[in-house]
């Protein structure tokens, strides 16, 4: 396929088959390099993790109401009742 001449960027141009072929993997970097490539945001102790849930539309609506950090009130009442249940 030929590249379209309005689509190609000076400071990033398509890689050749050249460029391919003297691509290097990650493990292939030395293992200092290879760290700082890999540094990012910190794990978190309690990672958070995606769910669906069916609840009340009665229930979304009444937190909803309260603004804009809905669900981050969510998750405190949720941690505060199992904090509550574990000190029962």
């Amino acid at each position: 396929m030929k590249p379209n001449p309005e689509m190609i960027d000076e400071e990033a141009p398509e890689w050749t088959a050249q460029m391919n072929a003297q691509a290097i993997t990650l493990k292939d970097l030395p293992a200092t390099l290879q760290a700082k490539m890999k540094a990012g945001r910190p794990r978190a102790k309690d990672p958070k993790r995606l769910v669906t849930l069916r609840l009340r539309s009665s229930l979304f609506a009444a937190y909803e109401a309260q603004g804009q950090d809905w669900r981050a009130r969510m998750e405190q009442v949720l941690t505060e009742a199992v904090e509550h249940s574990r000190s029962s």
